[in-house]
């Protein structure tokens, strides 16, 4: 059933059949954005651009985004779409697909930019909405880039990714239709969830958190733990996957709102520099933080809070816990097997940590050695503190 929401000047569409609102989307011409193949092999292309076809839209499809956009990418999608003109850009997938249109959004409004680093600090965020605007369709249950203002680039010269944030590229539009994640593989299923599971906890300790983000978070947190391993065992249930899309969406709202922390700093650079999966560098690293995390008197309450209204006894025991029932390892050791190599790139790994914007909202900060001994542990899998 749809579930249609106004935010703020933006339109928020959820709940199983939501995608149909396409139809309601005034628009004449309209660049899909997708990555792989699943989107056409599971009809879902097929049907948006049907339903874009019955407005009497014209519709283009921008294909081949890779797990990791990268900027070369980006620039050629935009340089597809200065010569189709589109008025509605559409992100159709997971959170590759639905980053890569918000990047080609800025380069199509604004041709004269290169590449990625004119769009980074301290140059000024360019406006957007003077050609299109920007709808976003998730079908992974874990991102929440349709309800978030931030984007991960790939420079294809260094391999370095780059976060990057304005409120500029929110979403115009985000429909969350749970049927389109129903034909999500078992494993992606579990990281994509678990990235949902970190957004909503970071959130929650941000040292930006607010009334209404804590709300949100805690909504998530609660669903997630609940719904997560149902859709993991099985994906045709459709009440899981609709109330994990909408999870993910809530966690998406909090943490868009106050930034995140130390897990993604570690996840993004561990993505950089050994490839691993977004949300499986989060589902490792997470457990491990919150305990570096409790030395914060105030993040240590929080923590308590949580497990209280939870019922259990400790969120990180539960997050390890989780991860286990979802096959997802508890070290990185298991992925990364020279333990040597990935000692020798401790300073790397800790520099980049420390530089990613998501470092300051943390509840506690750590210097270069403390990121380096936080490395080691999530590496080895110590529980100590």
């Amino acid at each position: 059933m749809m579930r249609p929401m106004k935010l703020a000047g933006s339109e928020l569409m959820f709940g199983n059949g939501s995608l149909e609102y396409i139809k309601s989307i005034e628009c004449k011409k309209v660049a899909i954005v997708v990555g792989g193949s699943s989107m056409e092999k599971n009809g879902t292309l097929e049907k948006v651009e049907e339903l874009f076809h019955e407005t009497g839209a014209i519709t283009k499809v921008i294909r081949g985004v890779e797990p990791d956009p990268s900027i070369e990418t980006v620039l050629r999608g935009a340089k597809e779409m200065l010569e189709f003109c589109p008025d509605l850009i559409v992100g159709l997938g997971g959170g590759s697909a639905m980053d890569a249109a918000k990047a080609m959004w800025i380069f199509y409004e604004h041709p004269k930019l290169k590449g990625l680093q004119d769009i980074l600090p301290p140059n000024t965020f360019p406006k957007l909405r003077k050609k299109a605007r920007l709808c976003c369709i998730p079908s992974t249950s874990g991102t929440a880039s349709e309800v978030s203002r931030s984007i991960v680039i790939t420079e294809n010269s260094t391999g370095l990714k780059y976060g990057i944030g304005n409120m500029e590229m929110m979403p115009d539009i985000a429909i969350c239709d749970g049927d389109i994640t129903v034909s999500m593989p078992a494993k992606i299923t579990a990281e994509t969830g678990m990235d949902a599971l970190t957004h909503a906890l970071e959130a929650l300790v941000s040292n930006r958190a607010n009334y209404l983000s804590d709300i949100l978070a805690k909504a998530a947190i609660k669903d997630i733990f609940k719904f997560l391993p149902k859709a993991y065992k099985n994906g045709e249930d459709r009440q899981a996957r609709e109330l994990m899309l909408q999870a993910s969406m809530v966690a998406g709202l909090a943490f868009t709102n106050v930034s995140l922390g130390i897990v993604h700093s570690m996840a993004h650079t561990l993505g950089s520099i050994y490839h691993i999966s977004h949300g499986l560098a989060d589902a490792i690293i997470l457990p491990y933080v919150i305990n570096y995390n409790k030395q914060s008197k105030v993040a240590k309450e929080i923590y308590k809070n949580i497990s209280d209204e939870l019922g259990i006894d400790d969120i990180e025991l539960e997050v390890r816990r989780l991860n286990k029932e979802l096959n997802i390892p508890d070290s990185l050791s298991k992925l990364i097997p020279d333990r040597d190599e990935y000692i020798k790139n401790l300073d790397t790994l800790a520099e980049f940590a420390k530089k990613d914007g998501c470092t300051k909202t943390n509840p506690v900060i750590p210097e270069i050695e403390g990121f380096k001994e936080l490395f080691i542990k999530v590496y080895d899998g110590s529980k100590e503190n």
